[in-house]
């Protein structure tokens, strides 16, 4: 089916849930910011998680995009380290914390429908959350019309939505290996070290950390451009007490630290 075809099937599913309410969980990727663009001249509510696993970044450009498109936002604290389960990352880590959440999205949708930005894409790789969202009864239009990751930044940049081509930015607990217990120190060590890797230009990057090694994931194609500033790089990442710093010679990519599960 052609893009375009998906879009116009897209569009009068979600006018038809409207009638029952929508609520979206509104993360600002690109994914659910789409479905937000889409969804802006219907009554919808945009719910946002606030945690550690979250920069105070991403959730100032949540707020942004709401007031741009002038929908609706919830933000919710959530306190994934009062878990146990939570906090000591196991591999099923976001199947616990999707559970949660989507538990109090659905009690504050009381009989609504609640939507997500899941895409097609994310159906074929190792998702524990996708579960959580089948059992909750969640809808992921972009997975139900087959929609894929290219599709979505394709269309997004045709109806000018100036992030088209952000990288996604998934919580911060995935820089550390199954099995760390994470602490907010930790956490905050993450939010760091990845604000001054992007302060030199790296705004595709991740640090991950494994004890007291740091290693740094940035495109291939940016390799030259990191070791000029190499030194200056190291400086930075000191002042976070960092021991070893590392750069990954793989390169940039999602889900490195599901390689070993």
């Amino acid at each position: 089916m052609k893009m375009q075809n998906k879009f116009s099937q897209l569009k009068n599913y979600l006018y038809d849930l409207e009638k029952q309410g929508l609520y979206l969980a509104f993360s600002g990727g690109i994914d659910s910011t789409l479905l937000l663009w889409i969804c802006k001249d219907l009554d919808i509510i945009a719910v946002t998680l606030k945690s550690v696993f979250q920069t105070e970044e991403e959730i100032k450009q949540t707020r942004k995009i709401c007031d741009k498109y002038g929908v609706k936002q919830k933000i919710v604290e959530f306190f994934p380290l009062e878990s146990d389960i939570l906090k000591n990352n196991p591999k099923d880590r976001c199947y616990h914390c999707k559970k949660l959440f989507f538990t109090r999205l659905k009690e504050i949708s009381k009989d609504g429908c609640v939507i997500d930005g899941t895409n097609f894409d994310d159906l074929s790789v190792y998702r524990p959350g996708l579960k959580a969202l089948k059992e909750l009864g969640i809808i992921s239009p972009f997975a139900k019309f087959e929609i894929t990751k290219q599709e979505i930044r394709d269309y997004a940049k045709e109806c000018g939505i100036e992030i088209f081509d952000k990288p996604s930015t998934p919580c911060l607990a995935t820089r550390f290996p199954y099995g760390t217990e994470l602490t907010p120190e930790k956490l905050a060590l993450v939010e760091q070290g990845e604000k001054i890797l992007r302060s030199f230009g790296f705004n595709c990057c991740r640090l991950r950390m494994h004890g007291d090694i740091a290693r740094i994931e940035i495109p291939v194609s940016q390799f030259a451009q990191f070791l000029t500033a190499k030194d200056d790089i190291i400086k930075a990442l000191k002042t976070l007490n960092i021991t070893y710093i590392t750069l990954d010679m793989e390169g940039f990519r999602s889900g490195s630290m599901d390689i070993v599960k």
